[in-house]
């Protein structure tokens, strides 16, 4: 049985990708780069923020320097301001409420930086009482390294057959295969199940509910 379900954040449990946007185009405005549309970062975010802001930037100005200057400015803009447009998708809310109903732990594994995740998941989910929330730290590799998926496992001290991580992304998908941990991948976050099947995926679940059947 089911002891523990760990939740990507971005694209899983909330919608971010306009405030994620918005922060990215205000930090590459202020140094004089083009922008880009929201679609468009869609293909940019899941690898944590030095990659996303890698990934915004053009060609010619990917150096390291250049990076690290507008990943700050990113940062400052983002923290204040993630909270107005992102909202839960349709059904999470329910989902974590039955899920703590029925005694399993919940927990978040996010490429997000670790202050802006915690900040977003008591804002969002202020009534849910999750065992563990991390997010991107200093020092530590980022997903797909399943680093942060035993950090949790650690924490929490549950086997790891007994886990179910749900994520919507290829670098979700590596970071189960990565841990050894079952999987289930969503269908209304950021990336096609194409790609999703491409890394390995093998269940899908193409709404919130179907998480609590396949846990039943």
């Amino acid at each position: 049985m089911t002891q523990l379900v760990i939740f990507d954040l971005d694209g899983t449990l909330l919608d971010t990708i306009e405030d994620l946007a918005n922060s990215v185009n205000f930090a590459l405005k202020k140094h004089g780069f083009p922008q880009h549309d929201v679609e468009t970062y869609r293909r940019f975010v899941g690898n944590g923020v030095t990659k996303l802001i890698e990934r915004a930037l053009p060609d010619d100005k990917k150096d390291g320097e250049t990076i690290e200057r507008v990943k700050k400015d990113f940062i400052v803009h983002y923290v204040p301001h993630s909270e107005e447009y992102t909202h839960p998708y349709q059904g999470i809310h329910e989902l974590l409420k039955q899920l703590h109903q029925q005694g399993i732990q919940l927990a978040v594994a996010s490429n997000k930086v670790h202050v802006a995740t915690e900040r977003v998941v008591k804002y969002f989910f202020s009534e849910i009482p999750f065992s563990v929330i991390l997010g991107q730290r200093d020092g530590f590799p980022v997903k797909p390294d399943p680093s942060i998926l035993q950090s949790i496992l650690e924490l929490t001290a549950i086997p790891k057959e007994k886990v179910l991580y749900v994520g919507d992304s290829g670098v979700d998908v590596q970071t189960a295969l990565n841990a050894d941990v079952p999987f289930v991948a969503v269908l209304w976050g950021f990336r096609p199940k194409e790609e999703l099947e491409a890394k390995g995926a093998i269940r899908f679940v193409q709404s919130p509910d179907e998480i609590l059947k396949l846990i039943q």
